[in-house]
């Protein structure tokens, strides 16, 4: 190596100068993309509790002129689902009591689900309806089925779509039984009761004639009071024929010749048209923005965190 390149080549100072100035940059970087992170976090939380503020705000003016109230009940009817008797049940109040409502829109699309849940709803929109002498109307989309066809029977008049799947009633407990898995592969199932019926119906165990006949008794016993609401709702609109309460499902344009629906609507027709208040506000209790954050994408230990903090709102069934 000749003496200029020994020259050239920096010295130990030099190198540490060069490492100072790298990790400088590196650190500047950083911060940069931290502050970068903060400020756009800051601005999504802004947008966010602007839009919220703006939409608080202009659903309270639109509840104080004439409108249409509407609740959604979509998806599954069930207890921990968003369409549960307690959610439901307060958005309807909501509606009943404000004397601007002129009516009560149920947007419905739903297959069904607890016969306990649609039955609290049935019975408080009977008792809502005698009380403040408002009427309410069910507009069908796709599924208006059992559980949900259950509470809109509570209803003045029902609409749907002629496509539109209406009807099912009846009550479904559906399971598996794998009463020889166990002994195949070699566990010894071992359960100890203190009364004789606490294992009925165990997937595990071979179902007797008795544990079928007393579950088809209680099942028996839902249908009856099923059927017995749909005929106080529907009244002698009610076409009955040997299969109506067997749980078939139609159309909607069976459902009308059936007395099973009053017409073929959408549920802006219905507001334009029957109801005759085109002004809609939507009283559907909506989680908040955590809840609805870790519903979304199926969080469980979120829920719990939203629980936990007290941020949260808030078997058999009838398809």
């Amino acid at each position: 190596m000749t003496e200029s390149q020994e020259n050239s080549k920096p010295t130990d100072k030099q190198w540490q100068l060069i490492e100072k100035l790298l990790t400088r940059s590196l650190n500047e970087q950083v911060k940069t993309r931290r502050w970068n992170w903060v400020f756009r976090i800051a601005l999504l939380a802004f947008l966010f509790f602007s839009m919220w503020s703006f939409d608080s705000n202009y659903q309270e003016v639109s509840m104080q002129r004439a409108h249409t109230a509407v609740i959604d009940i979509q998806g599954e009817i069930m207890a921990d689902s968003g369409a549960n008797a307690t959610d439901i049940i307060a958005a309807l109040r909501k509606a009943f009591e404000n004397p601007h409502a002129k009516a009560v829109l149920l947007k419905i699309n739903s297959p069904g689900g607890s016969p306990v849940q649609a039955s609290m709803i049935y019975d408080e929109i009977m008792r809502l309806k005698k009380k403040h002498h408002k009427k309410v109307y069910s507009a069908i989309t796709d599924y208006g089925a059992s559980g949900a066809y259950y509470i809109a029977a509570a209803s003045d008049q029902i609409y749907a779509n002629a496509a539109s799947i209406v009807g099912s009633i009846g009550v479904v407990s559906s399971g598996f039984g794998f009463p020889e898995v166990l002994s195949k592969i070699g566990v010894e199932r071992r359960v100890l009761v203190s009364g004789e019926n606490k294992v009925e119906m165990d997937p595990y165990l071979p179902l007797k004639p008795e544990e079928v006949a007393r579950f088809k008794t209680l099942l028996a016993d839902i249908h009856q009071q099923f059927i017995a609401d749909v005929k106080a709702g529907r009244g002698t609109r009610l076409i009955e024929q040997p299969d109506t309460f067997s749980g078939l499902f139609w159309t909607g344009s069976q459902a009308v010749k059936l007395g099973v629906i009053d017409g073929l609507a959408s549920p802006d027709t219905v507001a334009r048209d029957v109801i005759k208040e085109t002004h809609q506000v939507d009283y559907t209790l909506k989680p908040d923005f955590l809840t609805g954050l870790t519903d979304r994408f199926g969080v469980t230990l979120g829920q719990g965190i939203v629980q936990a903090l007290g941020l949260s709102q808030h078997a058999l069934q009838i398809h």
